[in-house]
């Protein structure tokens, strides 16, 4: 999330808003190889089991094209080619950590070897950054130009996802790349993953650090390296967590003090007589109070661990519940298959559903479930384990894995047949999320991978 609200332009992903608008010598891939076979998906597989064969085939879409790679985000259909977002990788890690078997433990490795070879190998930059996205195989752009590379290109650098703008570098997705370094050093030992975690907490702290009267760390840079004026509740909630693992990891005070100023700036976010989080502000003086996400309550509660927040997550449970069933208007689940959940913002419950969400998309559905939301929540309840909490989270994970049986059959990945009933959709219905963009019934690698987490009940943003 983030403290824009006036985007303009065709709405992809939460993660374009970045892009371009007008050296460490990281290991090679020691995770499965490709083509590997995933695990057993077939009709006696646990969701869990199903979720975790999506995730390898997403990993192993493009086997003939390197073995230094990341996951593809979504499934083909959604548009977005070979696009693998930095963020959903981050949560790939953390996930395969999370599922604590020797495959998982390997895939991890591997994907986090492939964002320090993104590091080590951008065509343009050598200062520890991340770029928004990759492509990571080939495909045929809609204006007809050819894509032909892997994630690794001929001449070894990374294949930034310029199609799409994807060039910009946000503070918060490299906060999650450096918390899935950061696990991944704590697991293995090796210091490649701690060093290459510092150097995007340094990155954050030369390119985001603000002394505008609300504090905090700004959003980050555009593809012309411009920095940007906007300031994230969340961006910073993600800080709370890396900064603090980067204290202990490697021993520097000057670490807790970073974390302790983007911890200020969520605090100062918090709406008490509400009960929730602002999203952020747009100028560094004034706080942006509208829309306000989902987010900004389960993230900060994951991160911050405080009794005197502990409401947001009532307020989310309460103002962004949807249920979404074949009744609603522009739902596109089938009959007799209702999902409950949490929608983005507060903004997606007014949507204009006569009007498509962006150019060239479809009309909006006010109650469609954000199902990666919905397992932020889960997880979230089942941190805070107050009373009704357990039980809560429990129907919103039967929700979630009730869309991984039987929303987003057919979608491929690569071309590939998924193995059966694995991944969950984005989505039940398109909805939009009032920043400018729509999520979609599209299988993703993020989505799928918080289910995971909220199933294992391994909170990612705990120091």
């Amino acid at each position: 999330m983030n403290g824009m609200t006036d985007r303009q332009g065709p709405a992809l992903s939460r993660r374009q808003l970045i892009g371009t608008g007008l050296g460490l010598g990281a290991a090679v891939l020691t995770g499965a190889g490709a083509g590997v076979a995933h695990a057993d998906a077939g009709a006696g597989a646990s969701p869990r089991h199903r979720a975790q064969a999506f995730l390898a085939a997403a990993m192993d879409a493009y086997p003939d094209h390197g073995t230094i790679r990341l996951t593809q985000s979504y499934t083909d259909q959604a548009g977005l080619f070979s696009t693998a977002f930095t963020y959903d990788n981050a949560l790939a890690i953390l996930a395969h950590l999370a599922a604590r078997t020797a495959d998982g433990r390997e895939r991890a490795v591997g994907l986090g070897d492939a964002l320090l070879y993104a590091q080590a190998h951008d065509p343009a930059h050598d200062d520890g950054r991340l770029r928004q996205a990759y492509n990571v195989g080939p495909y045929t752009f809609y204006d007809g130009s050819r894509q032909p590379d892997g994630f690794v290109r001929a001449d070894g650098t990374v294949n930034v996802g310029t199609q799409f703008g994807f060039t910009g570098t946000a503070v918060g997705d490299m906060a999650w790349a450096g918390i899935a370094l950061s696990a991944l050093a704590r697991r293995t030992g090796e210091r490649r993953f701690l060093y290459g975690a510092v150097r995007i907490g340094e990155w954050i702290e030369r390119n985001g650090r603000t002394d505008e009267p609300l504090g905090g760390y700004k959003f980050g840079v555009n593809g012309a390296n411009e920095k940007l004026p906007f300031t994230s509740t969340e961006h910073n909630t993600d800080l709370v967590c890396l900064f603090g693992r980067l204290a202990r990891l490697t021993g520097d005070g000057v670490w807790n003090e970073r974390r302790a100023r983007a911890r200020d700036f969520v605090e100062r976010m918090w709406e008490a007589d509400g009960g929730f989080f602002y999203t952020g502000t747009n100028d560094g003086a004034t706080v942006n109070t509208s829309p306000v996400p989902e987010d900004t309550q389960t993230w900060t509660h994951l991160a911050l661990d405080s009794r005197a927040h502990a409401r947001s997550l009532d307020w989310a449970a309460r103002e962004l519940a949807v249920v979404d069933h074949a009744e609603r208007r522009n739902s596109t689940v089938p009959a007799g298959q209702p999902y409950e959940g949490v929608t983005f913002s507060s903004a997606g419950l007014l949507a204009n559903e006569d009007a498509p969400i962006a150019d060239g998309q479809p009309k909006p559905n006010r109650n469609g479930v954000w199902f990666e939301g919905t397992a932020h929540l889960a997880l979230a309840l089942r941190e805070r384990r107050g009373r009704g909490d357990e039980a809560r989270a429990r129907r919103l994970v039967g929700s979630v894995e009730r869309a991984q049986d039987l929303l987003g059959g057919g979608q491929t990945v690569g071309g590939r047949a998924l193995p059966e009933r694995s991944g969950v959709v984005a989505a039940s219905s398109p909805l939009d999320t009032g920043f400018g963009f729509g999520y979609y019934p599209y299988r993703h690698t993020g989505a799928t991978a918080w289910y995971l987490m909220a199933a294992a009940r391994a909170n990612p943003l705990r120091v």
